[in-house]
């Protein structure tokens, strides 16, 4: 039987294949790393990280989530890129959050509005906490019940009495129909038996403005933009959301010690944050520890302290649940109240 013998010219050709069949594979395996480790958490993060921010700067959620970026910064290693993106009452910018890539690299600030209000206030946000990932409940932060001067009052009890003695006759800023100013004043109202006039304003600057000036008596507000023209002696603050007094404001009871547990649930606004659906378990854990460590850097307490905040000590598996359970109060308060999603 004759011998076969390999063309030179063919062992060559197919050794040149399976080298390019090698150096094609190794390739791409170095290319699946990245995605690779993105997905079990290892390596990430390598590169800064975008936190947007739902509202306009300067207001409660960009101040926290400025102080928030700082402390991430030292504990992920990374910058921190906030990105205001506000509109349609923090709306268009969770939706931005949203839509991102679910690597990890594009992170919201979530509030109390954003996730438990706005999918019953406005239809393009039915529905939209459900393409998110909640990550960690982070800084909570009083609101506060002030009063122009010329109102006379400086005390829940005397508000109280005046208010009652003159229904109607006492008007309360809020920043639109169905924000949670709204919802305080109306749940002020209806637990107090008092007939408040509730002005809603196109956005928080706006009614904040017709308070100093007087135009309205009432606005309640969160506390970092509050204390300014609370200490200017301003506004006169009464009374507070929160489960103990500030330090700035010792002198100035919490809905809780007079007995309205309601009222100052409601008004302790949270500040938390999100990443897109489908986002890989353990980069969500990394974010969420690392994030947790970050608001209890004392650099990072001592700034919050300093804008009347205070770092979350909330287990952070309860996070999903207290934004459902919150949801549902939400839902039925803009219910009995009359305002309808548009």
């Amino acid at each position: 039987m004759p011998t076969l013998q390999a063309n030179p010219q063919e062992t060559t050709y197919t050794s040149r294949l399976g080298l390019k069949a090698v150096a094609i594979a190794v390739l791409a395996a170095c290319a699946a790393l990245p995605q690779a480790w993105a997905q079990g958490g290892d390596g990430y993060p390598n590169k800064p990280i975008k936190l947007i921010v739902p509202f306009a700067a300067g207001g409660s959620t960009d101040i926290v989530a400025r102080i928030v970026a700082e402390g991430l910064r030292s504990t992920l290693g990374q910058a921190i890129v906030v990105d205001n993106k506000a509109g349609a009452g923090g709306v268009i910018g969770t939706e931005a959050v949203a839509q991102a890539a679910p690597d990890g690299y594009t992170v919201g600030m979530a509030t109390v509005s954003t996730m438990t209000i706005n999918p019953f206030l406005f239809t393009r946000a039915e529905g939209l906490p459900a393409k998110l990932t909640p990550v960690a409940n982070l800084v909570t932060i009083p609101a506060v019940y002030m009063v122009h001067p010329s109102l006379g009052v400086k005390t829940f009890d005397a508000f109280v009495a005046k208010a009652r003695a003159e229904p109607g006759k006492i008007s309360g800023a809020v920043p639109g129909l169905g924000t949670l100013g709204h919802l305080l004043l109306a749940s002020f109202n209806d637990t107090l038996k008092t007939e408040i006039q509730i002005v809603p304003y196109r956005g928080a600057g706006p009614a904040l403005n017709d308070a100093l000036a007087g135009q309205v008596q009432l606005m309640p507000d969160q506390l970092p933009s509050a204390m300014p023209h609370i200490k200017s002696g301003k506004l006169i603050p009464f009374v507070q959301a929160s489960d103990g007094r500030s330090p700035d404001l010792p002198n100035v009871p919490t809905f809780k010690e007079l007995g309205y547990e309601g009222l100052n649930q409601l008004g302790i606004s949270w500040f938390g944050i999100v990443v897109p659906k489908n986002t890989p378990a353990p980069i969500v854990k990394r974010l969420q520890e690392a994030a947790v460590k970050a608001t209890h850097l004392p650099e990072v307490q001592q700034r919050l302290k300093t804008v009347g905040a205070n770092a979350s000590d909330m287990d952070q598996g309860q996070f999903p649940a207290q934004i459902a359970r919150e949801s549902q109060r939400n839902k039925a308060l803009l219910e009995k109240i009359g305002v309808k999603p548009e």
